[in-house]
């Protein structure tokens, strides 16, 4: 895995703070409910996020098994198309059980055919380069549409990589997710009122949390 463009994590946290960014130029302009209700956003967009950065770098644990079993397992790359969720996940066996973890998008992933990875310890290493986890290990497979990369080296890959790792591209995918802004904002002016710029508050608000739960999750733009 020696295709770079960028640390995987850049995009999800640059989407982090553009959502913040939204909360916090919405607060002035809200009455004392909306104030409260874009700070407690706020919150669990940061809480949340320091619980998926600490998974990634290996401050907290992912489930991953333990023992020299796992310092060299044949893996490869699976691509999860669930509705509008698009996840890459790394498949290995081990102890003759399949097991599939979620990593966050990296170019070099589209490129993978069959790796060898080391899952044991805090860092995670496909053929020398490193992965981040998005989640927790399953034992289960992922719900939806796994798609295989191919099992030769695909000629056009390595371009294909790098014409989807641009943020527009990325940002494009996670933007459907934001669907869901204006039904958040008329349940908001339903309950809370606030008028036109409840509304208009709390959807943008809820159209940013949705960007960046799609985003933290860890979205496979491929």
């Amino acid at each position: 895995m020696t295709l770079r463009t960028g640390h995987p994590l850049t995009y999800p946290a640059a989407v982090t703070i553009g959502a913040l960014a939204i909360c916090l130029a919405w607060a002035p302009f809200g009455g004392s409910e909306q104030v409260a209700m874009a700070g407690a956003v706020a919150l669990v967009i940061v809480g949340y996020s320091v619980f998926r950065f600490a998974g990634a770098f290996g401050y907290l644990p992912v489930g991953l098994p333990r023992g020299e079993a796992c310092r060299d397992v044949g893996v490869r790359r699976v691509r999860q198309q669930y509705r509008l969720v698009s996840r890459s996940w790394l498949e290995f066996t081990t102890g003759g059980r399949t097991r599939w973890l979620p990593v966050y998008f990296d170019p070099a992933l589209v490129t993978l055919t069959q790796g060898n990875a080391e899952l044991a310890g805090r860092a995670i290493t496909v053929d020398g380069g490193r992965v981040y986890p998005s989640g927790r290990l399953r034992s289960v497979e992922p719900v939806g549409r796994l798609i295989d990369n191919p099992a030769r080296p695909d000629d056009e890959a390595a371009l294909n990589a790098m014409r989807v790792a641009g943020y527009g591209r990325r940002l494009l995918l996670d933007a459907q997710s934001a669907v869901v802004g204006p039904f958040l904002g008329l349940l908001w002016v339903y309950v809370a009122g606030g008028g036109v710029a409840g509304f208009v508050g709390a959807t943008m608000i809820g159209a940013g949390a949705a960007v960046w739960f799609s985003a933290i999750r860890g979205s496979d733009p491929s």
